[in-house]
């Protein structure tokens, strides 16, 4: 095991451990970092399971039928796509956070109670008990 594969779990570690704790946080905009931090260690675990096995582009010559050794693409298509996601999942809790700072005045989410003040959702209208 080289150096470098230790020093990435060691990030990789120290990152998702971080993100976790602030995901168990009652701050939303912690909760948005933390999704993020977990969202980042994981790619980089994905990034390091791929591994380098050469640093030829993975494109195949002229006159050639098959790759031979060049760099893995899949894991790369991977990553990517995640980044992609975990930037769409960021904004769209962003908005959300907001959205609850603007309607509740405040960020932490014990103290949001607007789903608490509609009532029962399976509680009986009629009263029958049906």
């Amino acid at each position: 095991m080289s150096t470098m594969t230790v020093l990435y779990a060691l990030v990789a570690a120290g990152l998702f451990g971080c993100g976790l704790y602030m995901v168990l946080s009652r701050n939303l905009v912690r909760l948005l970092l933390g999704l993020s931090l977990v969202s980042t260690a994981v790619n980089l675990v994905v990034f390091q399971v791929g591994r380098f096995r050469s640093t030829q582009p993975p494109l195949i010559p002229e006159g050639a039928d098959r790759l031979r050794d060049s760099a893995d693409p899949l894991p790369q298509a991977l990553i990517l796509t995640a980044i992609v996601i975990g930037f769409a999942l960021t904004v769209m809790l962003a908005v959300l956070a907001l959205r609850a700072w603007r309607g509740h005045g405040t960020l932490a989410s014990d103290k949001i109670r607007s789903a608490e003040q509609l009532g029962d959702p399976f509680a009986d209208e009629a009263g029958d008990g049906r």
